[in-house]
C-alpha cells in the first residue's frame, strides 16, 4: 500500500478538539465538529469521519488536522454519543445509524465525500457505501466492526461488561460499573484500544476524561451504549443478505482497509477477508497498533488515505 509523499498539515499537539455545532437531520439535532480545508489552494473535497462504539467526534482531531490541506473535515457524533441526543424510540441498530449518516451526507455535504469509519463507525460506513454509492467518493475503514465472535475476555474494557446484561448478576455489575469515575473509564478505554497505552498524549487523555464525565450527566448515554452494543452483536449473528459479509461485495467505492496487528477488539485476522470481499479495496496492516489506528498512528493513516485519494484521482486505484 503506497503512502503519499505530499506534505501534510502540521498538528498542534496542545490544540483541543475542532469546534462543534448542531445540524438538523430530519427531527434530530446531530452534533458535528468541522475543520475547514487549510489554505487558499486546498481542494473542495470533504472527508466525513465516523467514530466507533463508545467514541465520539473527538476521536478524529489529529487525523482531520493532518489532512486539512486536502479536505475539509466533518466529524459526527452518532445519535446517543458525544453531544448528539437520540430521538425517543431510536433503535440504535447499525442500519438506523447508517440512515442518519446518509441523510447527513445528502443534506449537509456537496457531492460525494471521502467517508472514514472506525469500528462501529466502519460497519455503519460500509452500509452507507453499499446503499448510497452516490454519496461516497472513497471509503476508509479502520478496524471496522465486522463479525468477530471470539469468546475472549481481553476484548472488553472491563470483565464486568460480560455480566452487565444478565438477569440476576447483571444488576450488581451495572451498579459497580456506574460507580466508576470518568478517569477510570478513560483509563480502561485506552488500555483496551491502544497497543501502547503509554503513548496516548496526556492532553488527549484529559480531554477523554472530561468527555466521559460529561456523558455521566446524560440519561440517554448508558442506553445508547448498551443498545448499540447489543445491535452490533445482532448484526454479527445475521446471516444471508443482511450480513456485513454480504454487504461488503456491494461496495463500489475505492476502499482502504486499515488494521492494527494488536487490535484486541476486532481481530486483525478479519482484515484479509474484509479487504478481499470489497471489490476495490486495498489493505494496510500496521504493526504495534491497536484498535484506533487513526489515534495511535495518525500520520501513517493520513499518508495512506492521501495516497489513496491521489491514486483515485490519477485513475490508478
Amino acid at each position: 500500500m503506497p503512502l503519499s509523499t505530499t506534505p501534510l498539515a502540521e498538528v498542534d499537539v496542545t490544540a483541543g478538539p475542532w469546534p462543534g455545532a448542531t445540524h438538523r437531520v430530519g427531527d434530530l439535532d446531530l452534533h458535528v465538529r468541522r475543520t475547514p480545508a487549510d489554505g487558499p489552494d486546498a481542494p473542495a473535497a470533504t472527508a466525513v469521519y465516523v467514530h466507533g462504539l463508545g467514541g465520539s467526534s473527538t476521536n478524529w482531531t489529529d487525523l482531520g488536522v493532518l489532512l486539512g490541506r486536502h479536505a475539509a473535515g466533518h466529524a459526527v457524533d452518532l445519535p446517543g454519543f458525544g453531544f448528539s441526543e437520540p430521538l425517543d424510540g431510536f433503535e440504535f441498530s447499525l442500519s438506523a445509524h447508517a440512515d442518519v449518516l446518509a441523510d447527513y451526507l445528502a443534506e449537509h455535504t456537496d457531492g460525494p465525500v471521502h467517508l472514514v469509519g472506525n469500528s462501529m463507525g466502519g460497519a455503519i460506513s460500509m452500509l452507507v457505501a453499499a446503499r448510497r454509492p452516490e454519496l461516497v467518493r472513497t471509503l476508509t475503514l479502520v478496524s471496522p466492526a465486522v463479525p468477530d465472535l471470539r469468546p475472549d475476555p481481553r476484548r472488553l474494557s472491563d470483565p464486568r461488561l460480560a455480566l452487565a446484561y444478565l438477569p440476576v448478576l447483571g444488576k450488581r455489575a451495572r451498579r459497580e460499573l456506574a460507580a466508576m469515575t470518568s478517569r477510570q473509564r478513560a483509563e480502561q478505554v485506552i488500555r483496551l484500544c491502544f497497543a501502547d497505552p503509554s503513548s496516548f498524549p496526556a492532553h488527549r487523555f484529559d480531554e477523554l476524561v472530561e468527555e466521559h464525565g460529561a456523558r455521566l450527566a446524560y440519561d440517554w448515554a448508558e442506553r445508547a451504549m448498551s443498545r448499540s452494543t447489543m445491535e452490533i452483536f445482532r448484526a454479527w449473528f445475521t446471516l444471508g443478505a443482511g450480513s456485513l459479509w454480504s454487504v461488503a461485495p456491494r461496495i463500489v467505492a475505492p476502499t482502504l482497509v486499515v488494521w492494527g496487528t494488536q487490535d484486541r477488539v476486532i481481530s486483525v485476522r478479519r482484515a484479509p477477508r474484509t479487504a478481499r470481499l470489497i471489490p476495490r479495496a486495498r489493505l494496510l496492516v500496521l504493526p504495534r497498533t491497536g484498535h484506533v489506528a487513526q489515534m495511535e498512528r495518525p500520520t501513517t493513516v493520513a499518508k495512506a488515505m492521501l495516497g489513496m485519494w491521489e491514486s483515485v484521482e490519477a485513475g490508478h486505484w
